[in-house]
Parts: structure tokens; C-alpha cells; sequence
């Protein structure tokens, strides 16, 4: 277990990307936990923690009502960074002064380095022009008592400030995604330099502190289901969920038909016969299908899979005695994208088919040991817990599987067209030796039909989409840039292996603006 004073405490303001802040804090060998921006002085100070950060938000300081950080993050006596959004409160709140309507700043910017501070002095000397990422309307235009300029942007004349009295810091940038170059290295100085803290957080220590968490959670008897999706996520889930409460773990796999070409086979042989944990398997294709007819919208797609899923889970669990929980593979990046972090104020972008609790009909209770983790942080708990690295490194797939991928009506025509001409695209991409330079690769099966010419006759059939993307945690992503002949060589298997394709298109969009999935 992490010792009290031995640890970050992120102070959530709803920002998309606040989870990045404690995945940087982790990297650093610090542990970090989130609480929202309104969880109170008492659970601040019940933390203990060695540092605070305030996450970025959505929203403007200068709104009425918007959100204020607890009192006692300014009298425990601990150092404080303020990130964008938390910036601006520590200034509101502490005397300075911010306002809205002057040049706003999206993207790349550079600063201006024009003093030091034990924040930036061992990343960023003084005269240097660091390149940051911005994402603000408002900025700050008086800081309180006691603060000093750092660094200057065009947009913001104080986008890093200190009072290194009191150790309390503000940046204007977002040091937390990737784009802020020097951001982890000044995220680590906070934690180490300013804040004194260990680097002694692993995967090792959170594989221990989540057992020991799951065991007093589920208790001495209870039951335990875990649905398997097919996806690293999920048997992650399960494994350590198997190392918490051995057999009385039972895996269940949901062959929706909506999976992956031998997808259920190889479950099966994984964990039913390798790993011996109790597995089955129940075989609901036509009832998924049957369910999904004459659907074309994306959230009413995930919504009637997510349903469905738990309908299928609820009479499943009736067949085992004492099963009272359902373990999910849920990941930060699922609930970011879906709910509103610890009840912060983030926007959803979409909802995902295992995220937002259980039916209050079910008779059962969830638990998600992942919840909080990024898919590489995944992939390093499943190394960890012994999974092979070809079922680790295997790219994302999506809980509600091949359905959202079928865009437009999802037929088991239309399903099984995509589900070959993946298997050929992901074929193609391991023979070139590729897969593992790739995030996520996977074909797209549009509602557009095109004319072509095969064999000296006209056609008329599908256009296929293949997307690949580079990422670090899912968050943003890349363009893959596949050679031209690579392309050429995958489409023309495509358009002659795989019938009812004439037409193959390849997706440059990276996200933002777009998502990695197409629904």
C-alpha cells in the first residue's frame, strides 16, 4: 500500500484528459488518485496527500457558480499545480484576477522562459522557448500576492507562474498530454523536486493493491462473473480477478455474433484450458442479430448491445449459485468518453455498452478493477500477471464488436463480409511485419454501394473502409502511414478474396477531430 504524505492527489475539474495527469504522476513511479473538484475539505484532507494538482475544465471561471477548489487545498501546506482550468481558480480564489474575451489559444504555442522556479529549473532554463499545448479562452491577468511570472505565451502573459513560498504553481498549458513535449519531465519535477515524493509506485505494487482491494470488495465467498469480450481488457480483468478469488471467478463468453473470426475458439482455449478458469460460453448470435434489425443509429446500436449483454449475464448468473458480482474490462478511456469522471463536469462524447452501472432489476453488483487505467498500462498488468504477449499486444476491440463497425443496418450478411475482409486487412498487416507498430487496425463496412467492373461485367456492391492508427493511450491517435503499395496490395486481396467488395477506401482522419472507431 502507498503511505499517506507518499502520494498525489488530483483534484478533478472535468478535463477530457485528467486521467493523463495521473498516468504521467504513475510513469514518474508516484502514485496519483482523482477526486472531484467538489468531494470537500474533510476527503482532502482525509487523503493526506504529499502534493495537489488541479485538473483542467470546461468551464469559465468567470461564470457564475463554476467550480471552486475545496479551502483546505490552500491551508494544508502542501505544494499545489494548477493546470489550465486549475490555474485560473487558484488565481480567482486567491486573490488574482481572470477574464474572458481576449486572444484565445488552441494548439501548439511557445513560451517564453524568463525566470526560474524549482518547478522548470532542471527542464527549462531561462531564455528558452519551449513548445506547450494550449486549449484556453479565458487567462489569467493579475496574478495574487507572492507570485512571479515564469514563462509568457502570445496569448497568455501568465502561462506559468509561482509562488514558491508557499510552493504553489500555475500553468496555462496542458503538461499532461504528449503535445507538451517536456510536460511528463515537468510533471516528475512536481512530484520529485517540489513535492518530495518516492517513485516507488509500479504495475507490481498496483497489481498487490488492487488484489488485496478485490478480495475485501467481493469478500470470502462471494461469486464472481466476468464477462470476456474477446479483448485484452477483459482477460486482464479476469486474471486478476483470478489471482484475487481463484475459482470462484467463472468467466463467461458472450458469442454475440458480432465478433471477431475465431474469436470464441481462441477465448476457449485460453482460458478454459490454459489458464483453468472456469469458462462458458453461451451462444446468443441470433438473438443479438434479431435485436439489432432495421437499427442504424450508432448509440441505439450500443445501447441495445449493452442490454442485451447484461439480459444475457442476468440469466446466466441464475445458473450459479452465489454469483453476486459482474466484472467488466472497463477502462478510463470508456468512461471519459461516456460519463462524466467521478461526476465532474466532462462532456460525453459517447457511451460505451459496459460503462454507466447495472440495471437496478439485477441482483448483481459490478466491479471494474480497471477502471482507472490506460490500454498500455493494461497491456503491462496483463505482462505482469503472466498472459502471453501475443494475446497482450492484440489490438483494441470494441465491446459492442463488429456491430459498429457494420455502419448502417447490421445483417448477418453484412457481418460476416466485414468479419472476412478484417481477418485479410489484419493478415496483410502481420506478414509485413506491421501489427505491433499499430495501435488498433480494422476494417469499416460503409452503407454505400459503388459501381465497378470484375471479370468484364458491372458490379454493384459494398465500399470497405480500413483505418490504423498510432497511439499512446488511446486518448489521440495517428494516422498509420502505410506505404502506397501496401494499400494497393491489401485492396486488391480485398476486392478479390472477399465477395461483395468493389471498392476499398483508407481513413487519414486522426483524432481529434475524429475518434478512432467510426461509431
Amino acid at each position: 500500500m502507498t503511505p499517506p504524505n507518499d502520494r498525489l492527489l488530483i483534484l478533478d475539474f472535468g478535463s477530457q484528459v485528467t486521467q493523463l495527469i495521473a498516468r504521467r504522476a504513475r510513469e514518474a513511479g508516484v502514485y496519483a488518485a482523482i477526486l472531484p473538484y467538489h468531494c470537500g475539505d474533510e476527503a482532502v484532507r482525509a487523503f493526506r496527500p504529499g502534493g495537489i494538482i488541479l485538473s483542467g475544465g470546461p468551464t469559465s471561471v468567470v461564470a457564475e457558480g463554476s467550480p471552486r477548489a475545496p479551502d483546505a487545498v490552500w491551508t494544508l501546506g502542501v505544494p499545489v499545480l494548477g493546470i489550465c482550468y486549475g490555474q485560473q481558480t487558484m488565481c480567482a480564489q486567491l486573490g488574482g484576477a481572470v477574464e474572458s474575451g481576449h486572444a484565445r489559444e488552441f494548439g501548439r504555442a511557445e513560451l517564453a522562459v524568463t525566470e526560474s522556479c524549482a518547478l522548470c529549473a532542471n527542464v527549462w532554463p531561462v531564455g528558452s522557448h519551449p513548445t506547450v499545448w494550449m486549449s484556453h479562452g479565458d487567462r489569467v491577468t493579475r496574478a495574487p500576492d507572492g507570485f512571479k511570472v515564469i514563462a509568457t505565451s502570445s496569448g497568455a502573459p501568465f502561462a506559468f507562474i509561482a509562488d514558491e513560498k508557499r510552493q504553489f504553481y500555475g500553468v496555462q498549458f496542458h503538461p499532461e498530454v504528449v503535445h507538451t513535449p517536456d510536460g511528463a519531465a515537468l510533471l516528475a519535477a512536481f512530484a520529485h523536486d517540489v513535492c518530495g515524493l518516492s517513485p516507488s509506485w509500479t504495475m507490481g505494487t498496483f497489481r498487490t493493491t488492487e488484489v488485496e482491494r478485490l478480495r475485501t470488495f467481493i469478500g470470502p465467498t462471494a461469486k464472481v462473473l466476468c464477462g470476456l469480450s474477446g479483448g485484452v481488457d477483459s482477460a486482464v480483468a479476469a486474471a486478476l480477478i483470478h489471482e484475487a478469488i481463484g475459482d470462484r471467478l467463472t468467466c463467461v463468453l458472450v458469442d454475440t455474433g458480432l465478433l471477431r473470426e475465431g474469436e470464441a475458439d481462441a477465448i476457449s482455449d485460453l482460458f478454459g484450458k490454459h489458464y483453468a478458469i472456469p469458462l462458458r460460453v453461451v451462444r446468443a448470435g441470433e438473438t443479438f442479430l434479431a435485436a439489432l434489425k432495421g437499427v442504424t443509429d450508432p448509440e441505439r446500436k450500443r445501447k441495445i448491445i449493452g442490454h442485451l449483454f447484461i439480459d444475457v449475464f442476468e440469466a446466466e448468473a441464475k445458473t450459479i449459485p452465489g454469483a453476486t458480482f459482474l466484472a467488466q474490462g472497463t477502462l478510463y478511456p470508456d468512461v471519459i468518453e461516456s460519463v462524466a469522471v467521478h461526476g465532474g463536469p466532462a462532456s460525453t462524447i459517447k457511451s460505451h455498452h459496459n460503462v454507466g452501472g447495472l440495471p437496478a432489476r439485477m441482483n448483481l453488483k459490478l466491479v471494474e478493477p480497471l477502471r482507472e487505467l490506460f490500454k498500455d498500462e493494461v497491456r503491462d498488468l496483463g505482462r505482469e500477471l503472466g498472459l502471453p504477449d501475443s494475446f497482450v499486444n492484440r489490438h483494441p476491440f470494441p465491446g459492442p464488436g463488429l456491430a459498429i463497425r457494420v455502419l448502417g443496418e447490421v445483417t448477418e450478411e453484412r457481418v460476416a463480409i466485414l468479419r472476412r475482409a478484417d481477418t485479410v486487412y489484419l493478415d496483410e498487416i502481420r506478414q509485413a511485419g506491421l501489427y505491433d507498430s499499430i495501435w488498433q487496425a480494422f476494417a469499416v463496412l460503409l452503407p454505400v454501394r459503388t459501381v465497378g467492373v470484375m471479370g468484364d461485367e458491372r458490379s454493384y456492391d459494398n465500399v470497405l473502409a480500413l483505418r490504423a492508427v498510432t497511439s499512446v493511450d488511446g486518448m489521440t491517435a495517428d494516422t498509420y502511414p502505410f506505404p502506397h503499395d501496401f494499400l494497393a496490395r491489401v485492396a486488391t486481396r480485398l476486392v478479390g478474396e472477399v465477395r461483395g467488395i468493389n471498392r476499398v477506401v483508407y481513413d487519414i482522419t486522426s483524432k481529434p477531430p475524429g475518434t478512432i472507431e467510426w461509431e
